[in-house]
């Protein structure tokens, strides 16, 4: 099953959304876990330095600590916040009264000048740890004491689940609204291409002729393309049903000259020839005015030097005899959208012609200029003594050159289909001269 362009970018939109916001939140709630674990050490050193302004030594080298000091916890038992200081020449400790009845993991050996700030489990529990070593110097002799501070950490751990939420919460709340703006923009953003399909539909149903709305930019190519094919398809069609009407009605006088020739049997074969070779000549016509394509504008650009090149090499074998000599004149890299086909018809016909009537020589020229294709074919023969009578299905310039006088016809039927024009003129050589202008 292939999935739309809509749920396709809301799928991905939000795969990347959602990434982004993972990402952002752990790097935020990490952030918070080491300020706030930095902040809580912090306030251990701090105690530890009042426990530093208080403690003193007696003569006998005794720790001596006041009653009751300025941190309240300290007082009252079971309430996080434990210390103890250590005297190992004394063999002695001093414990804070928050400790009562309990055994808990204090540093008792501690490096003199030296903090350590550490996570310490013990007894299922988890602690932080704040101690520093000194060197307390009463009278001659220096005694090592260790400062140490405890401090639950079910309260810091409770702070983070508390921010957690929040931060989640938040976090989620922002990536539903972000995903439904999201569709509601790829909705908005994705309705012209809606409304091109509403159309082509009500264009299939014969609701409409072409697609008429107004689009944005990057759509507005492929409308303007899907007309033309819709006015090709047309114009092809309407060239098919005249080329069909126009054929059954100019059959209507050959057939009826033969069914009359019927009863004059001496003159039946002639009039079968001449009648068989005007049918001949009419059917022709018709096939390449229902054949034409017509401008193509997703065909593929066509190198038109390769088509010259392969009907002068044919003009070439069946004049031989004559001598006429062909110049080109077209760069080698010139491309047009053109139907093949087309251009062998347009080419062929026109080169041919001016090959019967040329007496030595025949210039083709294609040029790419500004206001599109330009096509000039002359020849220095007699050239065209009515220019509107050349260009009527039938009619022969010349009777003595073989042709049943339909070229012309086919090209300007070929080039109008393009939406070009034919201009026939005499050359500067005094011959004809073909010129054709192919738009872009």
């Amino acid at each position: 099953m292939t999935l739309s362009i809509r749920t396709r970018l809301i799928a991905g939109a939000a795969l990347v959304l959602l990434a982004f916001l993972a990402g952002a939140g752990l790097a935020l709630q990490r952030a918070y876990a080491d300020g706030v674990r930095e902040a809580r050490f912090e306030r251990l050193q701090s105690t530890v330095y009042l426990l530093l302004a208080r403690a003193e030594l007696d003569a006998d080298g005794n720790l001596v600590m006041p009653l009751s000091l300025e941190e309240p916890r300290l007082s009252l038992p079971a309430s996080g916040l434990y210390a103890n200081i250590a005297n190992p020449s004394s063999r002695e400790e001093w414990q804070s009264a928050s400790t009562l009845g309990l055994r808990l993991p204090f540093v008792r050996d501690q490096q003199s000048g030296a903090w350590r700030f550490t996570e310490i489990q013990a007894d299922g529990k988890a602690y932080l740890s704040a101690a520093y070593g000194v060197k307390w110097t009463e009278g001659p002799r220096a005694r090592p004491l260790t400062f140490s501070v405890l401090e639950d950490e079910a309260e810091f751990l409770s702070e983070l689940a508390s921010f957690r939420r929040t931060l989640w919460t938040w976090l989620g709340g922002a990536a539903v609204l972000l995903l439904l703006t999201q569709t509601l923009l790829l909705g908005w953003g994705l309705a012209p291409l809606r409304r091109v399909a509403r159309e082509i539909g009500r264009i299939e149903s014969g609701e409409q002729a072409r697609i008429e709305g107004d689009y944005p930019a990057e759509i507005s190519p492929l409308a303007r393309s899907l007309n033309a094919l819709v006015e090709q398809q047309a114009a092809r069609q309407a060239r098919y049903k005249d080329a069909l009407a126009d054929l059954a009605h100019s059959l209507k006088t050959p057939l009826a000259v033969l069914r009359s020739a019927q009863a004059q049997p001496e003159t039946l074969n002639q009039a079968v020839s001449e009648q068989v070779a005007r049918m001949d000549g009419i059917v022709q016509h018709q096939l390449g005015r229902a054949g034409a394509q017509g401008g193509n504008r997703l065909a593929p650009p066509l190198p038109l030097r390769p088509i010259c090149e392969r009907v002068l090499d044919s003009l070439r074998k069946v004049y031989a005899e004559r001598g006429v000599q062909f110049v080109l004149q077209c760069p080698a890299d010139l491309r047009w959208r053109l139907d093949e086909g087309d251009a062998f018809e347009v080419l062929g016909n026109l080169l041919d012609n001016a090959a019967k009537w040329a007496r030595r020589t025949v210039t083709i020229q294609l040029v790419n200029e500004a206001g599109g294709l330009r096509i000039r074919i002359e020849d220095d023969g007699p050239g065209f003594g009515d220019t509107e009578a050349a260009l009527q299905r039938g009619v022969r310039l010349d009777e003595q050159v073989p042709g049943h006088g339909i070229g012309l016809s086919v090209v300007a039927d070929i080039v109008a289909a393009y939406g070009g024009q034919l201009i026939l003129a005499r050359a500067d050589a005094g011959g004809a001269s073909v010129r054709i202008l192919l738009p872009r």
